[in-house]
C-alpha cells in the first residue's frame, strides 16, 4: 500500500510546515484493506501525517489472517480481534465486539506512548473509544464523520439504529472537541440533529498520482461502489435498458443490494458485467478506471466519495447526482443529475457519448479540479491546524 503522495508530504515537511512533531493515536475500526471510502481516509491521512514527521498508531479491527501487528508507510497498526463477517461491511453487532476488546488496547497504548492527541475516524464506533480515553488521558479528541455515523445518512441500513440512539447519539457529540466533516452536506445533517456540535469542513484527500489520465478510452461505462440501494446503482440499469447504447457496462463492488442487481440486470436484459470486490491496489481495477470513458456514480445520499476522486484522477467523464455531497467533490466537472432518475441518466449518456470533445474536457477538468483542491499533503495540513489549535488550547476537561 505503498503511496505516491509520500514524496509531497515529505517535502511539505522540509518546506517547515510542520516544525513540531505530534503523537497521534487513531482509532478506525475500518482499515484497509477492510472498509471502503472511510478507510482509505484514514490510511491516505495517516500515511501523509507519518511522511511529514509525525507519528501515528493506528487501533482497527481485526479480519481474517491479516497480521495483529505491523507497520505499513510507517504506520503502527494494531488490529483487534472481532467477530467481523465482510470485508466491505460491519454491523452494529460486530462493531460491538471490537469496542469491547479494544479497551485494554488501546489503554495499554495511551499508558506507553504519551500521545498528544486522539484522532478518530467515524463518530460510532470509534469515538465512544475516543471520549473515554479523551477523559481518563485528558487528551483532545478529533472526530472524522463519514457518513453512516450521522443520522439521516443512510436511511437504508441505519434508520431504526439512529431513531433508536438518537438522545445518546446527540449527547455523545456534544462532547467531541472537533467533528471534521469533509462536506457541507454531511456538516448540515450533523447540525440539524444537534445545532451544538462544534464542527470544521475538511475534504477528504487522494493521491493525486495514483492513476494515469492519459490513456486511451474503449467504449465503455464504469460505476464503482458498494452495491446498497441508496447507491443508485439500478437507475444507470434503469437508464441502460433501452436499446442504442453499445458501450460495455462494467460495475465494480459487492454488498447486500448485489443479488438484487443481478436481478434487474437479466430481467432488463442490459447485460452488465459484475466484476465483484476489487482491491484497490489490483491491475484489473486500475486497467478499468484509466480506460473507461465514462464513470458514473448515480448515489441517493453521499458525503464525500472517495470513488469520485479515483474517477477524477483516472481522467474520466464523471455523471453524478445533484442535492448530495457529490456536487461539492465534482463542482462544474461533471454532468449532475437528480437522485433516482434513470431518465435524466440516460439523456447524459446520450450526450457524452455523442460528444467527444464534450467527455475529453470533462475529464480534463476534473483532474485539475482534483490537483487543485484534494491533494493529500494540503488536506494534512488544514488537520494539522486543527489538531495543532486543539493541544495549544490545553483546556480543562
Amino acid at each position: 500500500m505503498v503511496s505516491a503522495h509520500w514524496d509531497a508530504c515529505r517535502a511539505a515537511q522540509r518546506s517547515g510546515l510542520n516544525v513540531d512533531s505530534l503523537k497521534i493515536l487513531k482509532l478506525s475500526y475500518e482499515f484497509p484493506p477492510v472498509g471502503g471510502g472511510g478507510s482509505k481516509v484514514a490510511y491516505g491521512l495517516s500515511s501523509c501525517l507519518v511522511g511529514m514527521g509525525h507519528s501515528v498508531d493506528v487501533v482497527t479491527m481485526a479480519f481474517e489472517d491479516l497480521p495483529k501487528q505491523e507497520t505499513v508507510n510507517g504506520i503502527d497498526v494494531y488490529r483487534i480481534p472481532c467477530n467481523r463477517k465482510s470485508i466491505d461491511r460491519c454491523n452494529p453487532h460486530e462493531m460491538a465486539t471490537y469496542l469491547v476488546r479494544a479497551f485494554s488496547e488501546v489503554n495499554r497504548l495511551c499508558k506507553s506512548r504519551s500521545y498528544d492527541l486522539i484522532h478518530c475516524h467515524f463518530i460510532l464506533p470509534d469515538a465512544l473509544l475516543g471520549q473515554w480515553l479523551s477523559k481518563k488521558f485528558d487528551l483532545p479528541l478529533v472526530v472524522t464523520a463519514h457518513g453512516s455515523d450521522v443520522p439521516g445518512y443512510n436511511p437504508d441500513r441505519f434508520q431504526l439504529w439512529h431513531k433508536a440512539i438518537a438522545p445518546f447519539w446527540r449527547k455523545h457529540v456534544r462532547t467531541i472537541d472537533t467533528i471534521v466533516c469533509p462536506s457541507q452536506y454531511l456538516e448540515g445533517l450533523i447540525k440539524s440533529s444537534e445545532p451544538k456540535a462544534r464542527t470544521v469542513t475538511i475534504p477528504n484527500g487522494f493521491d493525486v498520482d495514483k492513476f494515469n489520465s492519459g490513456r486511451d478510452r474503449k467504449k465503455s461505462i464504469l460505476t464503482l461502489t458498494r452495491m446498497l440501494e441508496r447507491k443508485g446503482v439500478q437507475d444507470v440499469l434503469r437508464a441502460l435498458a433501452e436499446p442504442g447504447i453499445d458501450y460495455e457496462i462494467n460495475i465494480i463492488g459487492t454488498g447486500a443490494y448485489l443479488d438484487e442487481l443481478k436481478r434487474l440486470d437479466a430481467e432488463l436484459g442490459t447485460q452488465a458485467i459484475f466484476h465483484g470486490w476489487l482491491d484497490n491496489d489490483s491491475d484489473e481495477l486500475r486497467e478499468l478506471l484509466e480506460t473507461t470513458s465514462i464513470f458514473v456514480f448515480p448515489s441517493h445520499a453521499e458525503n464525500f466519495p472517495l470513488v469520485l476522486l479515483e474517477a477524477m484522477a483516472a481522467g474520466a467523464a464523471i455523471i453524478t447526482t445533484d442535492q448530495t455531497g457529490c456536487r461539492e467533490v465534482v463542482g462544474d466537472t461533471a454532468i449532475k443529475v437528480p437522485p433516482g432518475d434513470p431518465r435524466a441518466i440516460r439523456e447524459a449518456l446520450e450526450k457524452l457519448i455523442g460528444d467527444h470533445e464534450l467527455r475529453s474536457k470533462l475529464g480534463q477538468d476534473a483532474r485539475a479540479r482534483l490537483e487543485q483542491n484534494f491533494g493529500w499533503h494540503s488536506v494534512t495540513n488544514r488537520y494539522l491546524e486543527t489538531f495543532r489549535n486543539l493541544t495549544a488550547q490545553n483546556k480543562p476537561r
